[in-house]
């Protein structure tokens, strides 16, 4: 998933004459992300969970540190540390961990679906976080949204009783990278959009590492090299390359037009999950995923569109 979703654009469009570049860039940038899912599924076949949450974050901060230290970027100062350390707690640590440990018993498509909410969390919180005023059907589609996602996952869990710890966890890790991507897109405008989830890396490796060491266990040499390649994707390119891609297409921009495309991300990684992972394309997913993509895209729409004053 992305840092600035849809949803945590906070600011003006950007007017550019390169909108199809930026465009195309954006796509490349959420290209790499429809993958993290299916591949997480292949991983955890092999790697425990939590190496494969903690290590990916560990993997992506040497490489954070590295483009850091060559371009010389600055340093963060006073409550921006406090800040990076709430986004790090979102999309760093959260997320990768509680998508991992979910995808353990659960299909790549099923979570796919329920984390087609991120957009529209994330615009709830960005909505919170800088006190805006949107129109009332802004809550009413991310209410029905919401309300369509735990419909899915009640019914997949085999009726209206209650929810499987795997739809917790998930629902659990669309709260944490919303807050993430919300704070991010916020201190993005200060120390830029890549150098924030490099320095999201960093605060977060210390712990990551710790977490990396203690999840050692006897998988690690027992690991296939397709479970070390997926481990590889999703720390160089999911964790990381993925994201220069996509603020580069930001950047560019019209910003809010290009941060819209990754509402097409779901639909992409349900193909991928079954397409690798050969998982059948059941009517509850294919509608359940319709019904979230869409409350998710209207509800950002009305956002970034608010009525003009008079």
């Amino acid at each position: 998933m992305s840092h600035n979703s849809s949803a945590t654009t906070l600011s003006r469009p950007v007017i550019s004459t390169r909108t199809s570049t930026g465009i195309w860039w954006g796509l490349l940038g959420v290209f790499a992300f429809s993958f993290t899912v299916p591949l997480t599924r292949v991983a955890v076949e092999g790697l425990s969970p939590l190496f494969i949450g903690a290590g990916r974050a560990v993997v992506a901060a040497i490489l954070a540190a590295l483009a850091l230290s060559l371009t010389k970027q600055r340093f963060p100062q006073g409550i921006q540390w406090l800040r990076l350390v709430v986004v790090a707690g979102g999309i760093v640590a959260g997320f990768p961990l509680l998508t991992t440990f979910a995808l353990t018993s659960t299909s790549a498509s099923h979570g796919a679906v329920v984390i087609a909410l991120l957009p529209a969390a994330t615009a709830t919180v960005a909505v919170i976080r800088g006190r805006e005023r949107p129109r009332r059907l802004f809550w009413v589609l991310t209410a029905v949204g919401v309300i369509a996602a735990l419909a899915f996952a009640l019914l997949q869990s085999g009726g209206f009783g209650s929810l499987h710890w795997a739809d917790l966890l998930l629902i659990g890790a669309v709260v944490a990278a919303a807050i993430g991507y919300a704070e991010g897109g916020l201190l993005a405008r200060e120390l830029g959009p890549w150098q924030t989830i490099s320095w999201a890396l960093v605060v977060a490796s210390p712990v990551m590492i710790l977490l990396t060491v203690l999840s050692l266990d006897f998988r690690v040499t027992s690991a296939t090299p397709v479970h070390w390649m997926s481990f590889a994707y999703l720390g160089v390119v999911s964790m990381f390359l993925g994201f220069f891609a996509w603020y580069h297409g930001l950047a560019i921009g019209p910003m809010a037009q290009v941060s819209q495309i990754q509402l097409v991300q779901p639909v992409m990684t349900i193909a991928w999950a079954a397409l690798l992972l050969g998982e059948s394309m059941t009517w509850t997913t294919a509608v359940g995923g319709l019904a979230v993509i869409l409350c998710a895209g209207a509800a950002v729409r009305v956002r970034l569109n608010p009525p003009s004053n008079p």
